[in-house]
């Protein structure tokens, strides 16, 4: 198990219920992969630097995750299959 910063940019225009919806639904992911999420820092809407489809601003969240690396291919699926999600990142952690 290796540990991950998984950033991602949801669609400006959720309401709180979908945006929190969406937040579960990923960690969810991470959690039926057989990894376990080590904490959640939701920066809230954020004005992006270049139009994104169309928009301007991006909520924003980081998940700091404990993972197997085989299921960050899994991981990227799910998030090119989410239309809510505008980008993604998932960045293996140094353990130095």
């Amino acid at each position: 198990m290796r540990k991950y910063e998984v950033t991602f940019i949801a669609h400006p225009d959720l309401d709180g219920e979908a945006f929190k919806a969406l937040n579960e639904q990923v960690q969810g992911w991470v959690s039926n992969a057989g990894g376990k999420i080590e904490k959640t820092d939701v920066w809230g809407k954020r004005k992006l630097a270049y139009p994104i489809k169309k928009q301007a601003e991006g909520q924003y969240v980081l998940l700091h995750a404990e993972m197997d690396p085989a299921s960050c291919a899994e991981l990227e699926r799910q998030f090119r299959l989410q239309e809510s999600v505008m980008r993604f990142l998932i960045v293996a952690v140094d353990e130095d």
